[in-house]
């Protein structure tokens, strides 16, 4: 894994991966295998998220941690413009986006690419262009990592996202353990991606590394135990603007944000105008915005939804139905943060689980 790490920063590519800080596996840059999380996992449920040792070397023992890719790609927090007062005028200085090395994401799990995929659909691919997300994802080289193992929290199985990867990377690594030791199971996506495996000591996988790979992520995905049921869930949702189960969990949700925050796919922003103390400087900023936010939906007279269960209806509805009208798909990749991170523990598999079963109670 060293190896490829440094491959990777003679190519000059800006290389980012898991470590461990603040008792959690979070992304940043890391410059050696040292800097992964060696012999780390993880423990998720509702509400709950504990960093536990692990026996052994091994480098991606955990599920996703409270940060996604969306970090680097789509910032919380990025200057727009800024103006500096001349004279009786203001100037707009020279705002041109700094040039930067390129991104290499190592160790990005199958919900994950999903979740890049999202938000490159909605980022790239619509009608407006976003020229930062642009930018900041141009000739990223993306490494992934296979799933071995699934956290409590996960159900990227009922969504289609993984635990298998199935693309949109140029190297796939798998992490094996057993009587042959330690190993890593690594295959190209790309063209890219097999001239930086040629730089690599490497020799050809024998199938029963195969068979060994085959049967890890499928007991990754057969551990998952909370799932969504996604067939005909537009249809569903739209339908239940006034189901009884949305009292409930406003009763439970804080408004607090988290879900929107840790989700790898929420895009929303809010733009902000400062200035220094003097008046002579001026800067534009983009930050993260949320729907659970009060003045998220503020206009002229208030805000459109001013109870937390509106707020909570909005952000599941549109997440999960008209996240498909818009972009022709789901906005949920079944990463499980948004349950994790929930200071109250709502579970949005249990509460798409709960309106469905009382649509189907009120029918029979």
């Amino acid at each position: 894994m060293g190896n490829l790490i440094q491959v990777l920063l003679r190519r000059d590519y800006e290389v980012v991966g898991p470590t461990v800080r603040d008792g959690a596996i979070v992304y940043d840059r890391v410059g050696s295998a040292e800097d992964l999380p060696v012999g780390w996992t993880d423990e998720q449920e509702a509400g709950h998220y504990r960093l536990l040792p692990r026996e052994g070397q091994t480098l991606f023992s955990y599920s996703v941690g409270p940060q996604s890719w969306k970090k680097y790609l789509h910032p919380a927090e990025v200057q727009l413009c800024s103006a500096q007062r001349q004279g009786e005028a203001f100037r707009i200085l020279n705002n041109e986006p700094q040039l930067k090395r390129p991104f290499a994401f190592l160790g990005v799990r199958a919900c994950e690419l999903a979740a890049i995929a999202v938000q490159d659909r909605v980022l790239l691919q619509d009608k407006f262009r976003d020229p930062i997300y642009a930018q900041r994802s141009a000739d990223k080289f993306i490494i992934a990592a296979q799933c071995t193992r699934a956290a409590a929290t996960c159900f990227c199985e009922s969504m289609g996202t993984g635990p298998r990867v199935t693309g949109g990377c140029d190297l796939v690594l798998t992490e094996l353990l057993g009587p042959k030791g330690h190993r890593f199971l690594v295959k190209s996506g790309s063209v890219l991606g097999s001239e930086v495996l040629a730089e690599l000591e490497v020799s050809p996988a024998e199938e029963e590394d195969i068979q060994q790979m085959e049967v890890a992520v499928r007991e990754a995905a057969s551990r998952q135990t909370r799932h969504i049921d996604t067939d005909g869930i537009k249809e569903l949702l739209s339908q239940s603007f006034d189901h009884p189960r949305w009292d409930n969990v406003a009763q439970r949700c804080l408004t607090c944000a988290n879900c929107t925050m840790v989700c790898p796919t929420c895009f929303c922003t809010t733009v902000e105008d400062v200035s220094d103390i003097s008046g002579d400087h001026a800067e534009r900023w983009r930050r993260w915005d949320s729907c659970f936010t009060l003045g998220f939906s503020y206009i002229h007279g208030g805000s459109i939804r001013n109870s937390g269960k509106a707020r909570y209806r909005q952000w599941m509805t549109h997440k999960l139905a008209s996240w498909i009208d818009q972009f022709g798909t789901s906005g949920c990749v079944g990463c499980g943060r948004c349950i994790t991170w929930c200071p109250v523990g709502i579970d949005i598999t249990e509460e798409v689980r709960a309106i469905r079963e009382g649509e189907q109670n009120g029918k029979s």
